[in-house]
């Protein structure tokens, strides 16, 4: 349509506001032709009235301009692509009419009545009769709606592949990495230089290589992999845990071209993951421990209780003392090693089972005095020991030294490194009567833990001025879970 003839009536018998309803092809009505195609194009006469118009130019304007009347263009208002009103004497079709030139290419934008913009690319064409002279113009416009869309889509993607904190990456089917973010050089520690066009092979540690082919594998059937647990290496040659998610790329024509890695650091995820799993079967262990304790304690106990209150007062009491000492042993978790601790000190621990019965007022000095090595004791360790010290301080508040307001106990630790002795010493209570061992709880728990637990062995002498107990244990057996 770049020259009149085309559009000349073949027959002179034809009106001539019929000028483009025939042509040289056989009588098709170019007309026809026009409304056919899918792209918007209207004509103009040489001063730039509309003469003609296709459904995809109204329906792109939103508009039915008036033939013969509307100049220029048919839509209702014009801008420039930066928002600028555009008169419809200055846009394109205007322009190639005053200059007698195509203005092809320039882009605009038009707004339909209800507010809707649409960019367009406008060619415009002027037409000239045999003589030269201007008849008139032609003009096809491009809808730029979906690339505009398209291009807005792009940015708002390039904005995320930029900022993303995770690491996005592309690569070919042969493994090339094609895009690198800078969620990548944060994660993996190469910049996007020393990377793209590097194999991506180069982080994944050599003994899951294998890993590569079966990914590209699965890509290449368009397949898509989601939260692929899995290790890769760094720069500096460190590992790290990653989730991985990878996406096939395809083209125009849906072809697998390359494939789409999203790359995030679980690190911290799988060490709290760890550290819960820790917990978990420390309360477990803990858990069982305790009722195995608390059985034992209401089985021995019934021996030496006589009536259903005292048997209930003595558990009581027991399983309060228990309790304080498992306050002790609550674990903390240290940011430092990334474990739970959980141990005491058996000073600490003598000090939370006394507390009860040392309390100072009326300017007394304190009940009971600890002295000599303190050592660390953890676990069920500290279960064995709060029983015995409790044992020997409710029998000294019952009977011995804690019975009297000026009865003390003396506390010694010695230590050689082989093994731990804690002798307790009871004076200033009642005279004492030389006894025996026995079978209370006190005696039963102390060869049931004392000797078969720790290796060790448990003496009480009655001296005259009080109870003496000597506690030996094997020092290797004082932290064990």
């Amino acid at each position: 349509m770049t020259s009149l003839p085309i559009f000349e009536n073949e027959r002179d018998d034809l009106p001539q506001d019929s000028l483009y309803s025939g042509s040289r092809s056989g009588g098709v009505a170019v007309e026809r032709i026009l409304e056919a195609l899918p792209e918007p194009i209207y004509m103009t006469d040489a001063k730039g009235r509309i003469t003609f118009y296709n459904s995809a130019a109204a329906a792109m304007w939103g508009v039915h301009p008036e033939l013969g009347k509307s100049e220029f263009c048919g839509s209702w208002k014009l801008y420039w692509p930066d928002g600028r009103p555009l008169p419809h004497d200055e846009c394109p079709m205007a322009v190639a009419l005053k200059e007698n030139r195509a203005n092809r290419g320039l882009e605009a934008v038009a707004e339909r009545p209800d507010g809707t913009r649409v960019p367009f690319l406008a060619f415009p064409t002027p037409l000239f009769d045999d003589a030269g002279n201007l008849t008139g113009a032609v003009n096809m416009l491009v809808d730029l709606t979906d690339r505009a869309i398209a291009d807005e889509a792009e940015q708002r993607y390039a904005a995320i592949f930029a900022s993303s904190d995770d690491a996005i990456l592309a690569k070919d089917l042969n493994g090339t990495i094609i895009s690198w973010n800078r969620g990548a050089e944060r994660l993996f520690g190469y910049t996007a230089a020393e990377a793209i066009g590097k194999q991506v092979a180069m982080l994944i540690p050599q003994e899951r290589h294998d890993e590569e082919p079966a990914i590209l594998g699965r890509i290449r059937r368009g397949d898509r992999i989601d939260h692929y647990e899995t290790i890769r290496r760094r720069k500096d040659g460190s590992l790290i845990e990653i989730s991985l998610s990878v996406s096939p790329i395809r083209d125009r024509e849906g072809r697998v071209i390359g494939a789409a890695k999203i790359a995030r650091d679980i690190t911290e995820r799988k060490r709290a993951e760890q550290q819960q799993s820790l917990l978990i079967r420390e309360m477990n262990h803990r858990v069982k421990n305790l009722f195995t304790v608390a059985s034992s304690v209401v089985s021995l106990s019934a021996r030496s209780a006589e009536t259903p209150a005292e048997l209930a007062s003595v558990v009581r009491d027991r399983l309060n003392a228990l309790a304080r000492a498992h306050a002790l042993t609550i674990p903390s978790f240290s940011e430092a090693s990334g474990s739970a601790e959980h141990t005491t000190t058996l000073h600490e621990l003598i000090g939370t089972i006394l507390a009860p019965y040392d309390a100072v007022s009326n300017g007394h000095k304190p009940r009971a005095h600890v002295k000599g090595a303190d050592v660390q004791i953890s676990g069920s360790v500290v279960t064995s020991f709060a029983l015995l010290l409790h044992e020997f301080a409710t029998n000294a508040a019952k009977y011995g030294a804690l019975s009297d307001p000026e009865g003390v106990v003396d506390i010694s630790c010695q230590d050689d490194g082989t093994q731990f002795v804690l002798i307790w010493t009871e004076r200033g209570g009642p005279s004492v009567d030389r006894k025996t061992d026995g079978d209370g709880f006190g005696t039963l728990l102390g060869k049931a833990t004392v000797e078969k637990q720790f290796g060790g062995e448990i003496v009480r002498e009655w001296n005259p001025d009080g109870l003496s107990i000597r506690l030996s244990v094997a020092r290797n057996r004082l932290c064990i879970s």
